[in-house]
């Protein structure tokens, strides 16, 4: 295959401003361009970092007219960016060859008017592959960047972190530290590659130092954790790695995904005793691990913690109906708890499908479980005693029931 001759399926629709405001379409075309680069690379490497290099050129300008605000059209580019590093980096070519991939990559960074590809840079340690070729990055941007930092403004150069990565890639690490410390503000994404550095150098101790030193105002906390956990599991420091940093390193979007990650990592911590760390250091909203809980497969800690504290209603129901064969009894206090904090107006748009919901899955688990439907009937509508709005609203909607 000529590099030449092939046709890139992608390039004509990155043309610049090929796209207006809506995202769903170019988020679209970039999962297709990297499924195209993907599988030219199976049998053809270098055919295909030329398309990665070419893709990395266009998208930017292509994008510039595009409603970012939803985070959905940065995470598929930067998504893009994680798949198309490697592909660039591990292509058997010679020097000049890497070396006119990484200009026209210096020009697409500079070329962005919306800076889609600027974390392009972090990677610049992988792309550069050779020593010689980092040292050449380095001594072109150092000046400038010691130029810069020492006007103790902290101006912006988007060559800073390709500085600071081609540095670290040619294994200057002392001047790489020096260089870190002399910014006028500590930065992580400026400090982690001094912290790189340390490691590299074998001062792993001083490394988490420096990491944590680099805390502050508007840091990025779960990062600078997930440096410092990194180093200690490294070291065989599990246990210190977990006590002092998993919660905040592997911080997911739900509660169910941290617990999840932790578990993943320290296989052999135990999963009830890293569940019930976790709710230990919730005591604010200990309900919240409810579906971690369930998922483990502790389902008298679940219902413990969905009985004690507020626990999402419609999390519970659907406990309730997926658990109403397997686990009866606990499907059926799922769905009770529940109904309880609907009738304490918990829940976000609660409506009167939910309790009905709520009510029929806890039916149906009691049937399971082999208890008189009448008395759980009479169970769920004491739940809905009372004078406040809530109960009256669900006391209304159960008698359907």
């Amino acid at each position: 295959m000529k590099q030449a001759s092939y046709k890139w399926q992608f390039a004509q629709r990155f043309r610049r401003h090929a796209f207006g405001w809506r995202s769903d379409a170019p988020i679209q075309r970039i999962k297709e361009a990297l499924a195209e680069i993907k599988q030219v690379a199976r049998t053809d490497a270098v055919l295909a970092a030329e398309g990665a290099v070419k893709f990395l050129e266009k998208v930017s300008p292509a994008l510039e007219h595009v409603d970012s605000s939803s985070g959905a059209l940065g995470t598929a580019v930067n998504r893009a960016i994680e798949v198309l590093v490697p592909i660039i980096a591990d292509a058997p070519v010679d020097t000049k060859n890497r070396e006119h991939w990484l200009e026209r990559l210096w020009e697409a960074i500079q070329d962005q008017g919306v800076p889609y590809i600027e974390a392009l840079g972090e990677d610049w340690d992988r792309l550069c592959v050779t020593p010689e070729i980092a040292n050449t990055w380095a001594d072109r941007f150092l000046p400038l960047v010691e130029h810069i930092w020492g006007e103790r403004a902290g101006g912006y150069f988007a060559g800073t972190p390709i500085c600071l990565a081609s540095l670290y890639a040619a294994g200057r690490h002392a001047q790489l530290i020096a260089l870190v410390d002399s910014a006028p503000f500590k930065w992580w994404h400026d400090r982690q590659w001094a912290v790189k550095a340390l490691i590299a150098m074998g001062r792993k101790a001083e490394a988490i130092a420096y990491a944590e030193a680099s805390r502050g105002l508007n840091s990025p906390d779960g990062l600078i954790a997930q440096a410092c956990e990194e180093i200690l599991l490294s070291s065989g420091l599990a246990d210190d790695a977990y006590q002092r940093y998993a919660h905040e390193a592997n911080r997911g979007t739900t509660y169910l995904a941290t617990f999840r990650a932790i578990a993943r990592k320290y296989p052999n911590k135990g999963q009830e005793t890293i569940l019930r760390d976790l709710i230990a250091q919730s005591p604010e909203a200990p309900g919240k691990w409810f579906a971690a809980a369930k998922d483990a497969g502790f389902f008298e800690l679940a219902i413990e913690l969905a009985n004690t504290s507020p626990t999402d209603p419609r999390t519970l129901t659907r406990a309730a109906r997926d658990f109403a064969q397997k686990q009866p009894a606990f499907a059926m206090a799922a769905g009770m708890a529940a109904l309880h904090w609907i009738s304490q107006g918990y829940g976000y748009e609660i409506t009167g499908i939910d309790v009905l919901d709520a009510s029929r899955a806890t039916l149906q688990a009691a049937g399971h479980a082999g208890v008189d439907p009448e008395a759980v009937r009479d169970q769920i509508r004491r739940l809905a005693t009372g004078i406040s709005p809530q109960t009256d609203f669900v006391s209304k909607v159960l008698q359907a029931l």
